[in-house]
């Protein structure tokens, strides 16, 4: 019987979790330019302020579910009897600051596209409209935040924006690619160099 060889991944990836695995092999460091899926992201990642990304990864589809497809127009609107409901769900994290948050920053996440064209318009600004390939040669040179998170939390919260601290926002910009974290010997950091 053949065996097969497991490709080298970043240190961070834990095989024993098939979908942590699919996520950090399909998706973690994609270039993203879709709004919607960069609402998605930035909802996420605010949620998960506090927790880790696996618990929020692993309640995905229900937030999907709950928050229409995290349609920004639709988010938008949610009034308070929605909050209850959201509240309720046991699918999501239930945390009514976090859930106020969603809304709010669906608020101001329409008056961005509204300013700009799109919000990927505008979140893409902050690194120069290319992703930042970094050097990741141990999980030391992980970094927590950057300069141009620093700028996007700093205009984000001018903005209205909530739950978008530095490290909020620089784990946004490695998930949808602004930033290249893959390891050097991961086998996703050059594929993913030569999507962009």
């Amino acid at each position: 019987m053949k065996q097969t060889i497991e490709p080298c991944r970043c240190h961070w990836v834990d095989l024993g979790k098939p979908d942590y695995v699919e996520y950090h092999d399909k998706e973690w460091g994609v270039p993203v330019h879709d709004d919607r899926l960069l609402f998605e992201f930035l909802t996420l990642e605010a949620a998960q302020a506090g927790l880790s990304w696996y618990t929020v990864l692993r309640k995905r589809e229900n937030y999907r579910a709950v928050f229409d497809g995290f349609d920004p127009h639709k988010v938008a609107r949610y009034d308070e009897r929605k909050v209850e409901s959201l509240l309720g769900d046991a699918g999501i994290i239930r945390n009514r600051a976090k859930i106020l948050a969603a809304i709010n920053n669906a608020q101001r996440f329409l008056e961005v596209q509204q300013e700009f064209g799109s919000f990927d318009a505008y979140i893409w600004q902050f690194v120069g409209g290319k992703p930042i390939v970094n050097r990741i040669l141990t999980p030391a040179d992980y970094r927590a935040t950057s300069p141009e998170s620093d700028a996007l939390s700093k205009d984000l919260l001018r903005r209205g924006f909530k739950f978008v601290g530095s490290t909020i926002c620089y784990a946004h910009m490695q998930a949808t690619g602004m930033v290249n974290d893959h390891a050097m010997d991961c086998f996703r950091r050059a594929e993913i160099i030569a999507l962009s």
